[in-house]
């Protein structure tokens, strides 16, 4: 979902949400004067409510979209030439050279070497760096469990 469109239904929600409470602090002062018990807690609930709402929707929807952003566009960024890359279109091809000037890269699709101007920001996936992150992260295990082989033959020696 957009961002824009969440913030508008989120402003929407909050609204609403406090015209309710208006017509519930009302309802509640009625009630109050009759038993003697004061609002101040009904208030405070009022309007406690929503602001959970609205930072468990920001920590659970905004936060992690905002964060999934700024790593593709830094994917976007360090493109070389070289890298295996998928458009949003799913056109998988090959980066020929990056353009910083007009925000474009020229990519080699298919067989025929086809090749494709495509705009930066169409740009989804960077398969090589993708590679070169999970041959590394594997390495970085394989290590780890060596070493914890190493050290339980080294306690039982």
């Amino acid at each position: 979902m957009n961002q824009k469109k969440l913030l508008k239904k989120l402003a929407a929600f909050t609204g609403i949400s406090a015209m309710a409470a208006a017509g519930n602090i009302t309802a509640f002062a009625a009630d109050a004067s009759e038993t003697g018990i004061g609002t101040g807690g009904a208030i405070i609930s009022t309007f406690i409510l929503p602001m959970v709402v609205l930072i468990f929707l920001y920590l659970l929807m905004i936060r992690p979209q905002q964060k999934q952003e700024k790593e593709t566009r830094e994917m976007q960024e360090n493109l070389q030439a070289g890298d295996e890359i998928v458009t949003r279109g799913g056109i998988v091809g090959i980066v020929l050279r990056v353009d910083d000037n007009t925000k474009t890269v020229l990519i080699e699709t298919g067989s025929n070497h086809v090749k494709l101007r495509v705009v930066r920001d169409a740009i989804i996936q960077n398969i090589t760096a993708e590679e070169a992150a999970s041959a590394e992260k594997a390495k970085a295990q394989k290590e780890k469990a060596n070493k914890g082989v190493s050290l339980s033959k080294s306690k039982d020696e």
